[in-house]
């Protein structure tokens, strides 16, 4: 961006901003997860009140497809939208709600199994996405410095350009490492190879609604990752670095180690 380009974007009134937060109940790894409750409060709630701890949001929704989940968030305070069950992925639900809601400029798909996302990741994508107005969707990476992780297919990598712009993203390790002795290397922190891509998203409301509108496309489905219908229909997706990595809750496993986690942050 250049210094009159930079100027002009740094006085422009800010967008106002809306945190979605899709919320299913059927999960396939962990029934049920969004009402789970054995740290006081449940799944939906912690996320919903992290979410609410942005300075940029203007608006925390929760948009799902079940009533037992809406119940919940009423019964906290929060306000939910129900919408169709028959959506193929998060961001097509969050499309839904921006349908109904054109006075935010700009849409936070946050997954409602984020619990420990930090409200800064949340400032930092939609900074990310509006530095430049030739951006329409935007996220986040960190580091990936553990080989375990890198193998594990639950987490995504991604691969950008020196701009920031996305290449990539997979379930696979990537990129390869052709030198296995590189390997080491790659993985330090002194000059990481391997990012771990977070699961949140920043768009304009425009493209949110012209990309729901798109099929699902052939990496998306052999992937199972949607941000890959964007880069496959060739538009951008601007990747953000931060060091924050929090971790979704997608197994008994998961919740087990943030039940424990919680009751060491109550208990100091």
């Amino acid at each position: 961006m250049d210094a009159l380009h930079g100027s002009l974007v740094s006085r422009l009134p800010l967008p106002r901003v809306a945190i979605v937060i899709p919320a299913r109940m059927h999960s396939t790894r962990l029934a049920g997860k969004m009402l789970l409750r054995e740290t006081g409060k449940s799944l939906i709630q912690h996320t919903h009140e992290a979410a609410m701890r942005s300075e940029r949001a203007d608006a925390v929704i929760v948009a799902t497809d079940h009533e037992a989940i809406a119940a919940e968030v009423t019964r906290f305070g929060g306000r939910v939208i129900l919408t169709s069950p028959d959506h193929p992925s998060g961001a097509d639900r969050v499309a839904e709600v921006a349908r109904q809601l054109p006075q935010y400029e700009v849409f936070v798909n946050l997954q409602g199994d984020e619990p420990e996302i930090e409200p800064a990741c949340l400032d930092q994508v939609v900074a990310v996405l509006t530095q430049d107005t030739s951006t329409p969707m935007a996220t986040l990476a960190t580091p990936l410095l553990d080989q375990e992780r890198l193998q594990d297919q639950s987490n995504v990598k991604v691969v950008f350009d020196a701009s920031g712009r996305a290449l990539y993203f997979s379930r696979s390790p990537i990129p390869f490492v052709r030198d296995p002795e590189a390997l080491s290397a790659a993985l330090s922190i002194d000059s990481p190879r391997f990012f771990h891509h977070l699961g949140i998203y920043a768009y304009r409301r425009d493209f949110l609604l012209q990309m729901a509108q798109l099929p699902p496309s052939p990496l998306e489905q052999t992937e199972k990752l949607e941000q890959l219908r964007v880069l496959e229909a060739g538009q951008i997706i601007r990747v953000g670095v931060t060091t924050h990595a929090a971790a979704g809750i997608d197994t008994p496993a998961d919740y087990a180690a943030f039940v424990r986690r919680q009751a060491r942050v109550q208990a100091a």
